[in-house]
């Protein structure tokens, strides 16, 4: 079915102009069409169909057996009627040759077959393989089907095809891992039918769906009131703002269409393509959609690149569109038992079914006595006549080509502003996949970001994000990472030039799940730790430059440390005046000062500070503890923090634990250190691991 098309007027009159637009229109459309068939057979003349060798194939390839005869006689006779009653459609795509030159009905091209790999047991899996492993290649005439339609067998072989190649064999697999898949023939937009995504966003960059935020539990808490300000001027300011916000979005949009705006299509509505309609119920599908072969890609029923359907077939049975396509697609009804919507070949129930939706009023006895003989003879098939078995032998995918889907090496997808490009495991010695760049033009000049993933290897890495602008790398581990990484953002692999490393936490002791480490200061942050410690901030000095100047490693000549800051969440079994919240250690000025935690009607926290005597020299066996060094601030606090017994053991023990966190300081630094060494020599030497499953990249090992 035509979709979108204008229909004629019959009257014309003279002085209307339409007949010449028209006339001028089909010329238009004539050359374009020529052009576009130039244009293919040039693309394809790097591969000649007509030169396979077909000797080999089994006799069901060249010959039909007595059954499929009897259906493409019932076929034809399917299509004379057909004709007849609709004179206005275009021709059903019913029974094209094959490789071998034989008619064959589209049905039983269809070969169901699951093939014995995880992913194929999914729809995701099987669009993924069938659009990386086959090339694409154009219909020779964009608004009419092929002539022909190969057996997936052969498609497979020679790893391409056109939309209608791929169509057959992405149904065969969905139908074999238990969908209920229908190929469909119909008409699609220029971008679709040509693969041109250069204007869609890349899947990677798309954004997840935003969760509903929850509501605030303290939603009813008192608010107290703000300054108070004119709402006369902040209206006024708004309505500045958003005038000056869309002025300067329409100049945008303007710069943005004159430059990006797509051309007119002169064959939109008229450009046929194929692609795999899903029909909900089986396999828990919640709801139909449409898989384009080409990009492996699902689509809502109501995209609009998809402008009309002329019939659909699975393995069983061929139904032809009876509703309007005007629209496009999103109107349309899948049910396809209603026999108002569509006409089914094979009548699958003994209720008669009417070709036409409605019988015009202007029919003659002839159309109606043809569409009741009609009708008789689809009920006495339906009783007689059963489908043959696919004459295509039992689809085939070694585990080498299904490791290896792409056949020139690579592949390259153009999206708006990036480029996609995909390698098969172990192609790559650094076990890369894929690479995503991001550009900030739409001619792919100017790198934003560059995102890599990998596979298989050894050091656990998966993906590394690279920002253009800044030269910041962020690498992502696996769990199982000897150094329990998850990940690691650098610019350079050197120490004390800026790294943030983040741990798989829980299965570390100490519960560090990040720490960022520069030149001058560390942080590092805890979770589920039993004494509530979330935070620990570190700054440091600099070297001593005499010692530096002498060639000494970083080990030798630490870092002096200026003062460690701790912070603790709240201990709900302590009073908050004996639950610490944020403790400072300045360990050069030797001050060490404690702030508690509030209980809920306190406004000013309490405090203790311990400071260094003036004028007496320190010892690490001593405490020298005196009301003059001592500054406590603690109004809700009970008789035992004013004893100041209770405050030489408290500075006693802050002594020893001081003592103790320079220690865990100076590891954290000696770990950051063995990290950079580590993956240093794991970039300068990659390894690849090749799993027990893999047979394909075995063989190449034991070969």
């Amino acid at each position: 079915m035509e979709a979108l098309e204008e229909k004629e007027e019959v009257e014309q009159t003279p002085e209307d102009a339409i007949s010449l637009n028209i006339s001028d229109f089909l010329d238009e459309l004539e050359r374009d069409v020529a052009v576009e068939e130039a244009s293919v057979i040039s693309d394809e003349s790097d591969f000649d169909w007509s030169c396979i060798d077909t000797s080999h194939l089994p006799s069901s390839y060249k010959t039909n057996s007595r059954q499929e005869k009897e259906l493409l006689q019932l076929a034809d006779h399917f299509f004379q009627q057909y004709t007849h009653l609709c004179p206005d459609r275009k021709p059903l795509f019913i029974h094209p040759l094959n490789e071998c030159g034989v008619q064959k009905f589209v049905s039983t091209t269809v070969r169901p077959t699951l093939l014995p790999y995880p992913d194929m047991y999914y729809w995701s899996g099987c669009a993924s393989f069938v659009c990386d492993y086959l090339i694409m290649e154009p219909l020779k005439c964009p608004i009419t089907p092929p002539s022909s339609l190969y057996s997936p067998t052969t498609i497979l072989k020679y790893q391409r095809g056109n939309c209608f190649d791929f169509t057959v064999l992405l149904c065969s697999l969905l139908i074999g891992a238990g969908y209920d898949a229908y190929c469909v023939h119909g008409y699609a937009t220029l971008e679709m039918c040509s693969l041109d995504q250069t204007q869609e966003l890349c899947p990677r960059l798309r954004k997840p769906p935003e969760v509903p935020e929850e509501e605030d539990p303290n939603k009813y808490r008192i608010k107290y009131p703000l300054e108070p300000q004119s709402q006369f001027e902040l209206q006024q300011k708004a309505k500045e703002e958003e005038t000056e916000s869309i002025q300067e979005e329409e100049r945008e949009e303007e710069v943005v269409m004159e430059v990006e705006k797509p051309k007119r299509d002169p064959l939109h509505g008229l450009r046929v393509h194929a692609w795999v309609l899903v029909l909900s119920g089986k396999r828990k599908v919640p709801e139909t959609f449409f898989i384009n072969p080409f990009t492996g890609n699902q689509h809502s029923t109501t995209d609009e690149c998809f402008l009309g359907i002329e019939s659909i077939w699975n393995h069983r049975n061929y139904w032809v569109n009876m509703q309007d396509c005007r629209k496009g697609c999103k109107d349309l009804s899948f049910d396809l038992s209603d026999s108002f919507c569509w006409e089914v070949m094979f009548s699958e129930s003994n209720e008669a079914s009417q070709l036409p939706t409605e019988s015009p009023k202007n029919d003659t006895n002839d159309t109606h006595k043809s569409l009741i003989l009609f009708q008789q003879e689809k009920e006495e098939i339906a009783m007689s006549f059963e489908m043959p078995l696919s004459w295509v032998t039992r689809l085939k995918v070694s585990c080498r080509e299904y490791e290896n889907p792409f056949s020139r090496g690579k592949k390259v997808i153009l999206y708006d502003k990036a480029k996609q490009e995909k390698w098969a495991a172990y192609a790559n010695g650094d076990g890369l996949v894929e690479r995503l760049t991001v550009y900030a033009d739409s001619d792919c000049t100017e790198e934003l970001e560059v995102k890599e993933w990998f596979k298989h290897r050894e050091d656990l890495l998966y993906m590394r994000e690279v920002n253009k602008q800044t030269q910041l790398i962020t690498d992502h581990f696996r769990p199982g990472h000897p150094l329990l990484l998850k990940a690691h953002s650098y610019t350079s692999l050197e120490p004390e030039t800026g790294h943030t490393v983040e741990f798989y936490h829980t299965a570390r002791v100490d519960g560090l799940w990040k720490r960022f480490e520069s030149a001058t200061e560390m942080t590092e942050y805890f979770v589920g730790r039993e004494d509530f410690l979330h935070m620990r901030y570190t700054e440091f000095g600099e070297r001593d430059q005499e010692t530096e100047k002498t060639g000494v490693t970083a080990e030798a000549n630490p870092r002096p440390i200026v003062q460690i800051k701790e912070y603790f969440h709240r201990n709900p079994e302590k009073p908050a005046d004996e639950d610490i919240e944020e403790r400072i250690f300045m360990v050069i000025d030797d001050v060490i000062q404690l702030t508690y935690h509030l209980e809920l009607h306190d406004t000013i926290a309490s405090k203790v500070v311990f400071c260094r005597v003036i004028g007496r020299e320190k010892r690490e066996d001593e405490i020298f503890l005196s009301r003059e060094n001592t500054v406590k601030y603690q109004p809700w606090s009970s008789e035992k923090h004013k004893n100041m017994r209770h405050l030489y053991n408290l500075l006693w023990e802050l002594r020893a634990e001081q003592k103790d966190l320079k220690q865990q300081v100076r590891d954290s630094e000696a770990e950051m250190l063995n990290i950079l060494m580590v993956r240093e020599d794991e970039e300068a030497n990659i390894k690849l691991s090749v799993s027990m499953y893999s047979t394909a990249k075995r063989e190449e090992q034991h070969e």
